[in-house]
């Protein structure tokens, strides 16, 4: 395991111990973005589940315990990262690290949604589903941001299990078991992660750095960074094909996702071949913003395909 060579303390300010928090604090705390390719991506693995496993409403129910699951975990990530989210120019104005919602706060908001997220997808649909979420919200929220985050230059790559888990569990509260699909769906999502989450890492290394994260181009390097997000990419795109192979997906989503595997693996040989100056700089970002419609259209296509009765 690779460390940081050393971690600077970082100070905190005063406003942290607590001060008044509105609604639009308190929602900020659930990383409503990510909460929405959670939603997004457990709605898929929802999809592609056997017809007649769970009532529409259960499913909705289900599908809203995922989403506050997902909630929960970063509200217990704002409140454990709020000393290096404050030093951090990207994160700096989360509500914790900005002093408006006091850290007793959060943590209780984020514990008491833990745990009323995990009983509710009990009960509505069934305890695997519930056990799948409470281990995805553990490992987010204490293994990623607590163990590795800080410790070890990998903290993307192993952390990036706990985003790639939604479909999983939707096809878990459909079904009340685990199959294929739903995990090559895990895999598309795993492999998906460290590409897209470094090509920012590059952006911001000097947040991270002053921060003392260990990520990967604080580390290793961005050179050795971009060689990583390549190989990253090379491997994703057979496993973005697979749902066609394995016939839970129609022929245009094989279309979509080859087309736009190699536009992904475009953008990933420019971040190579420019490394240095404004122009290395613009191919990260729009490999990052890349990165986030490749994942968008080949779980949009899978669900439209569904819907449209296309597999």
């Amino acid at each position: 395991m690779v460390t940081a060579a050393s971690t600077p303390s970082v100070e905190v300010s005063a406003p942290l111990i607590g001060a008044d928090a509105s609604v639009e604090d308190y929602f900020a705390l659930l990383k409503p973005r990510v909460m929405s390719l959670v939603v997004f991506t457990a709605l898929v693995g929802m999809a592609i589940a056997p017809a007649g496993g769970l009532h529409p409403v259960l499913a909705a129910i289900s599908l809203l315990a995922i989403a506050v699951g997902s909630g929960a975990s970063g509200a217990l990530n704002m409140w454990w990262d709020s000393d290096i989210d404050a030093v951090m120019e990207r994160t700096r104005d989360r509500p914790v690290a900005a002093g408006r919602v006091a850290p007793h706060a959060a943590l209780a908001f984020g514990m008491a949604l833990s745990v009323g997220s995990v009983l509710v997808l009990g009960l509505a649909a069934n305890w695997l589903a519930a056990g799948l979420l409470a281990f995805t919200i553990w490992f987010y929220a204490h293994f990623y941001t607590i163990v590795l985050k800080r410790r070890t230059v990998q903290n993307i790559v192993i952390g990036g299990a706990s985003g790639a888990l939604p479909p999983v569990i939707g096809w878990a509260a459909m079904t009340g078991n685990v199959a294929v699909a739903p995990l090559v769906l895990f895999d598309i999502i795993f492999l998906w992660t460290p590409p897209h989450f470094w090509a920012l890492a590059i952006l911001k290394n000097e947040d991270y750095s002053r921060a003392g994260v260990p990520m990967m181009p604080v580390i290793a390097g961005a050179a050795a960074t971009r060689r990583q997000m390549l190989l990253y990419v090379l491997v994703l795109l057979p496993v973005g094909v697979l749902p066609y192979f394995l016939g839970f997906a129609g022929y245009v989503y094989l279309g979509v996702s080859t087309v736009f595997g190699a536009l992904f693996l475009v953008s990933a040989i420019n971040v190579m071949r420019f490394q240095e100056g404004p122009r290395a700089d613009r191919a990260c970002g729009q490999m990052f913003a890349f990165s986030i419609l490749y994942l968008f259209v080949l779980f949009a296509t899978i669900l439209a395909e569904r819907l449209l009765g296309l597999a």
